[in-house]
């Protein structure tokens, strides 16, 4: 399940993707077969970052072809990359976990190139409030969530080191009711509704029905549980309007 519109993002062969607080590997792993991109994963935890190796192999290319797929670990607040290494950065539903998260913002921006791009997510305010209100174990839980993101608020964090929104959407609408129930029945996953729901969605992501798909794409402006925001470096976007002035 991606979150991130590769197309939003600019995807071209040869860039250098870093995909920070990768998890399991999914975006990392799609932009890796998006484009022949060279495309780094990290996270703090080994457990995800093993799963997410094992499910690379799968797809890696021979070697030779255009692209490359590397995981390592590493600290967001600390990135172990050289200043201006990596032309797009990837932090998918990762600062919503991280007390700091400004301290990461700027650890991107260090590494990401001067016309690089940034995609950023986090859980959408309205849904997530929802999820807190109905169970107290879903954000006490180890590695859950610490705070509500105001994506106006989080705009303006990004904007001040020096970035501009240049797109934004909403993703995953039929996921914020699948939550929902979930924060319902906490730790109850053979619960049948919550089980049928469950089931639901990985028969949508598997089988991707024009149904089903079409009902997210209307649904996510008003349910979606994530919002996806896309960066470019200030200057770029004012050269591009003086060029265009």
């Amino acid at each position: 399940m991606q979150t991130i519109d590769f197309e939003k993002l600019k995807l071209r062969d040869g860039d250098c993707v870093l995909d920070v607080g990768c998890g399991e590997g999914r975006h990392t792993i799609g932009a890796y077969l998006q484009a022949g991109v060279h495309a780094v994963g990290v996270d703090l935890s080994e457990t995800d970052l093993q799963t997410a190796r094992e499910r690379a192999r799968d797809f890696l290319q021979p070697s030779g072809s255009a692209g490359s797929l590397t995981f390592q670990r590493a600290n967001a607040l600390q990135l172990p990359f050289a200043d201006h290494s990596f032309d797009k950065v990837i932090c998918s539903e990762v600062l919503e976990h991280i007390e700091d998260y400004q301290g990461v913002l700027a650890e991107i921006r260090r590494v990401l190139k001067p016309d690089g791009l940034l995609a950023i997510s986090v859980p959408r305010a309205w849904p997530e409030e929802i999820c807190w209100k109905l169970s107290t174990q879903y954000r006490q839980s180890e590695g859950g969530h610490i705070r509500i993101f105001n994506a106006t608020q989080l705009k303006f964090d990004v904007e001040k080191l020096g970035w501009r929104r240049y797109a934004r959407h909403w993703a995953h609408a039929l996921h914020s009711p699948f939550w929902w129930l979930k924060c319902c029945f906490w730790e109850q996953d053979d619960q049948p509704l919550v089980r049928w729901y469950h089931q639901l969605l990985v028969w949508d992501l598997m089988q991707r029905p024009w149904l089903t798909r079409g009902l997210e794409w209307l649904l996510n402006p008003l349910l979606g549980k994530s919002v996806v925001m896309y960066f470019e470096a200030q200057s770029n976007l004012d050269t591009g309007s003086r060029k265009h002035g």
